[in-house]
């Protein structure tokens, strides 16, 4: 899982109120170009969405779990088809005991947290909530960590995501800003309309 590869280096977070609708928000995601997405597990269903959504989507789509909060959570996860995790925070060692071996992204807020997830092998650390430091906290955190992959969750708009991946964020995880009421029932096209916003404001910046 490379991010910076990520289309629009972004990954879009699908947390809702209803299995289907947030299945059938993966599936419009995809077919509008943001093919990273985390499915958190608050979401009823979530496993259920993961599952159909990579059975649609086929193999080497990027669909993670999000909200992973135990070893049992992730071995669902992965069961389900879930190709990467992503924690709230930095809770039991991934390495120990049954956690499966996908790549992690480890939230982490202080310095202290973000040297335990390197510690621990996170594929990149979820800065979290990104919208208590803003960009600013992610570029003094630069100066200390500067090969360390930051990915800002929280708050996170376009101008944000802008201002974020212009302080070195490898990519950024956006939620309701982007999905917005999608994944519990909302307008599918106007999902598509804001990706379509996003898809031309972070192009542009990404391509100048």
């Amino acid at each position: 899982m490379n991010l910076t590869e990520l289309p629009y280096r972004t990954m879009a977070i699908v947390r809702g109120t209803d299995r289907d609708a947030a299945l059938r928000a993966v599936l419009t995601l995809a077919e509008e170009g943001v093919t990273a997405t985390e499915v958190s597990l608050t979401t009823p269903g979530a496993l259920w969405v993961i599952e159909q959504a990579r059975r649609e989507l086929g193999p080497h789509v990027t669909l993670g779990a999000g909200t992973v909060l135990t070893c049992e959570d992730a071995v669902r996860a992965a069961d389900a088809g879930a190709s990467f995790l992503v924690t709230p925070g930095l809770g039991r060692d991934p390495g120990h005991g049954t956690w499966p071996e996908l790549p992690v992204l480890m939230g982490a807020l202080t310095p202290s947290e973000v040297i335990t997830a390197t510690e621990r092998g996170a594929l990149a650390v979820k800065l979290f909530p990104a919208s208590l430091g803003g960009p600013g906290y992610l570029k003094a955190l630069r100066d200390p960590f500067p090969t360390v992959p930051f990915v800002p969750v929280g708050g996170i708009d376009t101008a944000s995501a802008l201002a974020h991946l212009a302080a070195g964020a490898v990519a950024v995880g956006v939620g309701s800003p982007l999905v917005g009421d999608a994944a519990s029932g909302g307008d599918l096209d106007a999902l598509r309309e804001r990706v379509a916003r996003w898809r031309t404001a972070l192009t542009e910046e990404i391509a100048a």
